[in-house]
Parts: structure tokens; C-alpha cells; sequence
């Protein structure tokens, strides 16, 4: 939601490596109100997970990267 400040990570849809649909459920948040369900953004690999289960993630940082097959989570960040 536009006033979510953080959300805790319930739990991860796919683990790193897994090739992604966009649209795909990635992984499921809950906020002070919802249980929610993540899709990503686009398809690729899920290079890196930011964030463990059970763990607070703030609304405006990054919890996972997504590329191509090959890359690394460090080419896509820098």
C-alpha cells in the first residue's frame, strides 16, 4: 500500500536460481493489514534474495534481484 512502511517476509515462492515468469508469485509479505501475495516484474532468473523468512523488509528497498541466465546479482546492481 502507498502508507506501508515495511512488511515481514512470510515466505519465498521460488529460491534463487529458479527462471520467473512475470506475473509469477514470488514470494508472500504480510503487512499490518494483509497477508499479500508479490509477483515479479519481469521474467528472468531470481539471482539473489535480499531478505530470509520471517525477516522485516522496508517498503522502499529492494528483497530480490532478477536477470539473465549467466549474470550475477553484483552486475546488476552496480
Amino acid at each position: 500500500g502507498a502508507e506501508m512502511e515495511e512488511a515481514r517476509i512470510i515466505s519465498w515462492k521460488k529460491k534463487e536460481g529458479d527462471f520467473v515468469e512475470k506475473g509469477d508469485v514470488i514470494l508472500e509479505i504480510e503487512t499490518d493489514k494483509a497477508l499479500m501475495d508479490v509477483e515479479a516484474s519481469g521474467a528472468g532468473v531470481l539471482l539473489k534474495r535480499f531478505y530470509q523468512e520471517g525477516e522485516m523488509a522496508p517498503a522502499t528497498e529492494r528483497v530480490a534481484v532478477l536477470g539473465s541466465a549467466g549474470e550475477t546479482a553484483d552486475q546488476i546492481e552496480s
